[in-house]
């Protein structure tokens, strides 16, 4: 099975059956590609999609890592989406995974492939636990289809979906895998974009699901750490290690080994971004 990305903190969704927008996703950056046949074809294209989707694949094959979100499980669509699918996707998008059983089920059409959840039901929320194993490398948070299922009413501040997203996220601590966070709609809305990831981060998501290529520098600069960081991070654990690992006052705080390990992932990341890290499973 491919193991687990290593950082993601954009994943860019394009149409299936859009093979033009497949091709530009590149230009933009993403750490991953996500060639869509669930929300983005309707039903009476997602036969021919298959078709079209294999060949974004092919395209994109070398330049960026490509996963493929299929059609849920139980629909007419999952079985014709996994048969169709080609060689060399990064992961298997599956959405609505609610269930053990489900993941079962889609873990004997999926074979050695890697899974990214998708945990946008109810259940879904509630049984995260149990459907956050092999094979799933990755989850993601829908919250449309959320509060969709839920019968709430979506609105700016988020109330709704706040106890189910840190949810999510926890689960996938448990997990040991990373957390994407759900969709910012508005496409125009940049600051909301950059606020609601910065939320994300802030309760350990690793990334955020992009739908349109602006958004993919926004998850880009919300998800990696700032020089101001880098700088308390660095300065702090100098400190810290010059005490010989006791508890110091670091700028008017106290500083004991909790805090000098959040120092230390702070600085893993910033040395993940350095080095180009994005990628997903089964990439080089």
């Amino acid at each position: 099975m491919s193991g687990a990305p290593r950082r993601w903190r954009s994943l860019l969704f394009v149409p299936g059956d859009r093979p033009d927008l497949a091709a530009k996703a590149p230009r933009s950056r993403p750490d991953a590609v996500v060639v869509d046949l669930e929300d983005a074809v309707p039903p009476d294209a997602k036969a021919a999609a298959r078709g079209t989707a294999r060949e974004a694949v092919a395209a994109l094959a070398g330049r960026v890592p490509v996963c493929v979100r299929v059609n849920p499980p139980g629909t007419p669509w999952f079985a014709g989406d996994v048969a169709a699918l080609p060689d060399g996707v990064a992961a298997v998008v599956v959405p609505k995974l609610d269930t053990a059983e489900q993941l079962a089920a889609v873990a004997e059409a999926v074979g050695e492939r890697g899974v990214v959840a998708g945990i946008e039901t109810v259940r879904g929320v509630l049984d995260a636990r149990a459907v956050l194993r092999p094979p799933v490398v990755a989850c993601y948070f829908g919250a449309e289809d959320y509060v969709a299922d839920l019968g709430g009413v979506r609105t700016p501040g988020n109330a709704e979906v706040a106890v189910p997203r840190a949810a999510v996220a926890m689960a996938a601590r448990v997990a040991g895998v990373p957390a994407l966070d759900m969709v910012t709609i508005d496409i125009h809305d940049h600051d909301r974009f950059l606020a609601e990831a910065r939320e994300a981060r802030a309760l350990g998501y690793a990334g955020k699901m992009c739908i349109h290529p602006a958004q993919v520098e926004l998850a880009r600069r919300a998800f990696r750490p700032s020089p101001e960081e880098v700088r308390w991070a660095t300065d702090l654990l100098a400190a810290f290690e010059a005490a010989g690992g006791r508890t110091i006052a670091f700028e008017g705080q106290m500083v004991d080994e909790v805090v000098a390990a959040r120092a230390r992932a702070v600085l893993a990341a910033a040395e993940d971004e350095d080095d180009g890290a994005g990628g997903g499973p089964g990439a080089e």
